[in-house]
């Protein structure tokens, strides 16, 4: 946050009352829980995903209410039709763009879950997920405790809504044996938390405390969305569905076969957000000087092909190519390849939610953790980008000259919000496109993608920026210091109002269900 406003301070002092003990993803503790093909058969063996359609699995489901379900699809169209008014955080400061953010994000939080089944929002009790009935609850219970409670000075919307859904008080493996209402009381609830809150907005006193919690609320839940997809992914839950014409072909997806690296000259980068900005996280503040030395960036992802040589190579068998940690990391999980992938007859296959698909020379890696990331740049002669690298080939390269930008750019492509055209972002493929597809969202040095289609793994440990404070939020950035790895650009179910240049994601290295690839660097003599 860059601006204080009045009550900030009694606002810290109020969260630090909470007792504090675990926090959410992307820090939970590093246990790997490998997910095969024949574990996923285990798991969702008695569902059904073979036989008929589980799309349609919402108008056979009596405990809906309908009153909910015609909203989310008010919600759905006013959403679609204000889609094109969204703009970038830093722009956002009317009651007409918060209250679309607000509404839009509540109705993709419900699109990921509506069609599920009651067995299927608890989900299994695995370290890498939450019960999707509770992390709804607590997208919106997060909302009514900053918003409406905090920044209104309103009671809680339900009385005992920090005690089933406070993420920080209630310790992960806990979520499962929580006494939580049923679907129908959940889904009624996160709808009177927004109607609540655009009350809010729309009451006349929108001042920066109220607008920073909003954006805040709004943010928090697109991350949650993120998560949610990730739950059917490593589930095998079918993909979800949206509204009609949210999901449609895209000229931009076409590529054209671009390859190689691009040379970057180096210089001084002001790493981190500018104390102008609107809003940012704790973690992207503030900018300060760091010198970069002159590298080549490989232009595009590494693909699925490029990693099954390495595969194929033996890549798994051989210790010399992992760090310490990774080779154990290797014999512990026993892994042998990517999480999602199999071999059959005709090759290898990878998962992509339920649907098992050759792999394609076009698409990116995804699904790939830290150190697997690692051992292949090891296997290629090849390093990881620092994390500053990255943030000077998007935000302040150089162009086709080799001459310096003047100042840092918001996006790799300029000051415009992100669009179809630029980026892979929004769930707008419902998966990964073809490495050099979006054209238009290449950075001046010839980089493509690096917003959006999947996140991009550093070498960096995800530590403070010199004179770090905390915001109000206190556990977002602080407890996973030291502990994980910087990813850096979104992935195709990150929000386009969310990401950004200076944007700072961060798990740990053994997380494999992040829709997580990376790109290389030349190494220097």
């Amino acid at each position: 946050m860059s601006r204080r406003f009045p009550g900030l301070e009694i606002l810290k002092r109020k969260k630090n009352n909470r007792k504090s003990k675990a926090p959410d993803p992307p820090c939970w503790p590093a246990r790997q829980y490998l997910i095969t093909g024949n574990d996923v058969r285990r798991i969702v063996g008695r569902r059904s995903l073979v036989n008929g359609s589980q799309h349609d699995r919402a108008d056979r489901i009596p405990s809906l209410l309908t009153s909910n379900e015609n909203r989310i699809r008010t919600m759905a169209d006013h959403s679609h039709r204000t889609r094109d008014r969204e703009s970038t955080s830093d722009q956002a400061t009317s009651v007409d763009v918060l209250s679309a953010w607000v509404s839009d994000a509540r109705t993709r939080s419900l699109q990921l879950v509506m069609d599920l089944d009651d067995e299927q929002l608890i989900v299994p009790r695995l370290p890498i997920i939450n019960p999707l009935l509770w992390e709804i609850g607590h997208a919106a219970w997060f909302q009514d405790y900053w918003i409406l409670q905090h920044a209104a000075g309103q009671k809680p919307i339900q009385a005992n809504g920090e005690s089933l859904y406070d993420s920080i008080g209630i310790e992960h493996d806990l979520r499962w044996d929580l006494p939580l209402p049923p679907r129908e009381h959940v889904f009624d609830y996160v709808n009177r938390v927004r109607e609540a809150v655009l009350n809010v907005l729309n009451g006349g006193k929108l001042n920066d405390e109220l607008m920073y919690f909003v954006k805040l609320s709004v943010f928090h839940e697109d991350m949650h969305t993120e998560a949610f997809t990730y739950t059917r992914q490593t589930l095998a839950y079918p993909e979800p569905t949206f509204s009609e014409g949210d999901v449609k072909p895209n000229v931009a997806w076409v590529g054209d076969g671009v390859s190689g690296d691009v040379e970057q000259p180096g210089g001084v980068l002001q790493l981190g957000a500018s104390r102008d900005a609107a809003f940012v996280f704790d973690n992207e503040k503030w900018a300060h000087p760091v010198s970069i030395e002159p590298f080549a960036i490989s232009r595009t992802a590494v693909t699925q092909q490029q990693f099954a040589e390495f595969v194929d190579a033996d890549g798994y068998d051989r210790s010399e190519l992992w760090t310490e940690a990774g080779w154990q990391w290797r014999l512990t999980s026993r892994a042998r390849h990517p999480v999602y992938w199999q071999r059959n007859r005709d090759g290898w296959v990878w998962r992509h939610f339920d649907q098992w698909r050759p792999l394609d020379s076009r698409l990116p890696m995804i699904h790939v953790n830290w150190f697997e990331a690692d051992a292949f740049c090891r296997w290629a002669q090849r390093r990881l980008p620092t994390e500053s690298e990255w943030e000077f080939a998007a935000a302040g390269g150089s162009d086709e000259l080799g001459e310096s930008q003047a100042g840092k750019r918001h996006y790799p492509w300029g000051t415009m919000p992100p669009d179809s055209m630029r980026a892979n972002l929004d769930w707008q493929a419902m998966g990964p496109v073809d490495t050099t597809a979006h054209v238009a969202g290449e950075s001046p040095s010839g980089c493509r993608q690096l917003i959006g289609n999947v996140w991009e793994w550093t070498a960096t440990t995800f530590e403070p920026y010199p004179g770090f404070s905390v915001d109000p939020y206190e556990e977002y950035s602080r407890p996973c210091f030291g502990n994980c790895q910087v990813l850096r650009g979104g992935c195709w179910a990150t929000r386009s109002r969310l990401i950004r240049n200076t944007w700072r994601n961060y798990y740990q290295p053994d997380r494999r269900d992040v829709f997580a690839g990376f790109r290389t660097c030349a190494l220097r003599t």
